[in-house]
């Protein structure tokens, strides 16, 4: 039988995939996944070509379109994909770089790419191979040529015609297919705006319009910021109180490595929020751009603090978190050949890289210091107070970890485990209130899924230094349940017990401000849980509807009136309004909304870090003026005077 088997598994049954077949049996290889993270990430695809010509200083405009039937378009003013024939593949360089993986002008050569985050040169190939059509015009010496592809395929050969006026670029056109994107193919204006904001930012001078034709009155926006990264740190800043009025910049060159930096100090802000971008890519994950900038800001402070007789000798330096507590920065470097860590290009790896950036930052931030001795006290004066409130917190860790020693278990004891010891299957619900803890904890299956309580509402991170935190009853049960470090530690995912953190609160006004005060504290606290994407939010439905036997569970007031609008004009039913989790029987609560088969989770993701840093100054913030304004801005259009007070 065996030997049977064995002849018949011959080369008829080995399969080989073109490139572009490769791509559309496993997308997920190139673009992440077929959701809509991945959906978006062509679109990225695309302007990150048009950004490339604009960092080799042949192009300043970009165009990004939404059209009505689902597709997008990307125009640039840069040199053109060239369109004569490549001496390889024997087709214009046009149908080579849009159906061959590898096929770029990004791997060196006469390019006249210096530096680009597309690497990889699967960019526009993937995008082609992933969508229903796409159509190119390149406009080149007074000529205009076009080629149109389906699922990857050229149709027909390329089109050349005399340009009806001169001019020069690249638009490409396409439909993203699907029969990829089976859930959705519909772009997010946010989702695609924060990242084509942030790339403007990123590369200053060049304009970026979008528009959104999909509605009849048709929405663009233009981001184009002269001032580059300093521009950045103004927005970040501007809801905040600067300790200095001018934003420290510094830019520099040294061996093709370009650096930037911008940083602000803001006095009322007990947390640091510097962004690290490689060739445009925005590394989460660090490196050491970020790691020489931290080790530069350490050394200058505490060498200045020395120098003004803040620091007495025999006193000990004050630590990077301590400099760095209320800082706002931005630090880009373009590097020839970068090194990335992993695929996702989330840190970057140049080992000469660290030693660039320290070298610009330390000179440029200790001549500002040495002119500015009346900034230089106040910066030192907040980073004082950082290290006095740090030993504050240390001390009161110690008196946690004392008692807790002495008691049978660290775990806080509210909290009911699961008995599944590996993180990766496990999964915990932050439930607000002992009612709806307790029926949480009957309706969950124990083996997986933990419950944690929480009584009232959780310390806002946002006003508190760090020795208030561990004097919260809540927020300690948080830390010690969640196996969290300590501020200022590194992330140790190994010490993560549950790699899902659901917040699970009523559907009210006092659950959303429950779930806003627990998404600050992981926001501000631990970063990394959002980052790597361990932080989701449960979907509690807010009516069940029964008419007859048959019960229904309806999400929001649209599933409601959908569902209404289906039944006979006739019809008797019965509406149940959930005010808040406890009213749910353990089975109720289990069936809509603990179930992983049939619930609802929302994953928390920061597209938007600028954004997401205002608005959190904004709401949790101390100043009262910018969050009327906020509301009184967006509350219309957020439906906020319909709140279920």
């Amino acid at each position: 039988m065996l030997e049977t088997i064995a002849e018949t598994y011959n080369a008829n049954q080995i399969q080989v995939l073109e490139g572009i077949e490769h791509v559309r049996k496993r997308p997920g290889m190139y673009i992440g996944s077929t959701g809509p993270k991945g959906l978006h990430h062509l679109v990225f695809e695309v302007v990150d070509n048009s950004v490339d010509e604009a960092l080799g200083g042949h192009c300043n405009l970009i165009l990004v379109e939404l059209l009505e039937d689902g597709s997008v378009t990307v125009t640039d003013n840069g040199r053109g994909i060239p369109v004569d024939i490549h001496p390889k593949t024997g087709k214009s360089a046009l149908e080579t770089v849009m159906t061959k993986l590898g096929a770029g002008g990004k791997f060196g050569g006469e390019s006249g790419y210096k530096v680009s985050g597309g690497l990889h040169g699967v960019g526009i190939s993937v995008v082609n191979a992933l969508s229903e059509w796409v159509e190119v015009k390149v406009w080149r010496q007074s000529n205009v040529h076009e080629h149109r592809f389906e699922r990857g395929v050229p149709l027909g050969d390329m089109k050349t015609s005399i340009a009806e006026s001169p001019s020069r670029g690249t638009q490409v056109r396409f439909k993203p297919d699907a029969q990829i994107f089976q859930t959705d193919t519909v772009f997010d204006f946010t989702t695609l705006a924060g990242r084509l904001k942030e790339l403007a930012y990123l590369n200053a001078g060049v304009k970026i319009q979008f528009t959104d034709r999909r509605e009849e009155e048709p929405k663009t926006e233009i981001y184009h910021y002269d001032g580059g990264i300093r521009e950045y740190v103004a927005y970040m800043t501007r809801e905040k109180e600067p300790i200095h009025p001018d934003i420290i910049y510094v830019q520099g060159e040294r061996d093709n490595v370009q650096v930037e930096v911008a940083l602000q100090w803001c006095a009322d802000a007990y947390n640091d929020n510097i962004l690290g971008f490689a060739n445009n890519i925005r590394t989460i994950d660090g490196g050491t751009h970020l790691e020489g900038l931290k080790t530069v800001l350490t050394r200058s402070l505490n060498v200045i603090a020395r120098k003004l007789k803040k620091l007495k000798e025999g006193d000990s330096n004050l630590a990077g978190e301590n400099v760095r507590e209320g800082l706002t920065a931005v630090i880009s470097v373009k590097v020839p050949n970068p090194e990335f860590e992993g695929q996702t290009k989330t840190k970057l790896g140049n080992t000469e890289v660290r030693g660039i950036v320290d070298s610009f930052v330390g000179e440029v931030l200790n001549e500002y210091l040495e002119f500015h001795p009346a900034v230089a006290a106040s910066i030192l004066d907040k980073a004082i107070q950082a290290f006095n409130a740090a030993e504050a917190a240390r001390r009161a860790r110690e008196l946690v970890r004392r008692k807790s020693a002495l008691e049978s278990s660290t775990l806080p004891g509210k909290l009911a485990d699961c008995s599944s010891r590996d993180p990766r299957e496990s999964e915990i619900f932050l439930v607000e209130g002992d009612s709806a803890g307790g029926s949480a904890k009957q309706g969950r299956d124990r083996h997986f899924q933990a419950i944690l309580p929480l009584r009232g509402k959780v310390l806002n991170i946002e006003k508190a230094e760090d020795s208030k935190i561990y004097k919260n009853n809540e927020i300690q049960s948080l830390i010690t349940g969640l196996g969290l470090g300590i501020k200022g530690e590194e992330f140790n995912l190994s010490q993560l017990r549950y790699h899902k953190i659901i917040l699970l609160a009523d559907a009210d006004v006092d659950g959303a401000h429950i779930r806003t005060l627990l998404l600050t504290f992981f926001y501000r606290y631990q970063r990394q849980l959002v980052d790597q994407g361990y932080i989701y939010i449960g979907c509690p439905p807010l009516y069940k509807v029964e008419r007859g036997k048959n019960a229904q569970y309806c999400y929001t007031d649209r599933d409601l009136q959908v569902l209404l609008s289906s039944f006979p004009a006739n019809a008797n039913y019965n509406i149940q309004r959930f005010k808040g989790l406890g009213e749910m029987m353990p089975t109720q609560l289990w069936e809509t909304t603990m179930n992983p088969a049939t619930r609802s989770l929302k994953q928390i993701t920061i597209e938007d870090a600028a954004e997401a840093d205002r608005i959190f100054t904004i709401l949790m913030g101390d100043k009262v003026a910018p969050r009327r304004e906020f509301i009184e801005t967006y509350g219309p259009k957020m439906n906020l005077t319909d709140l279920d007070i």
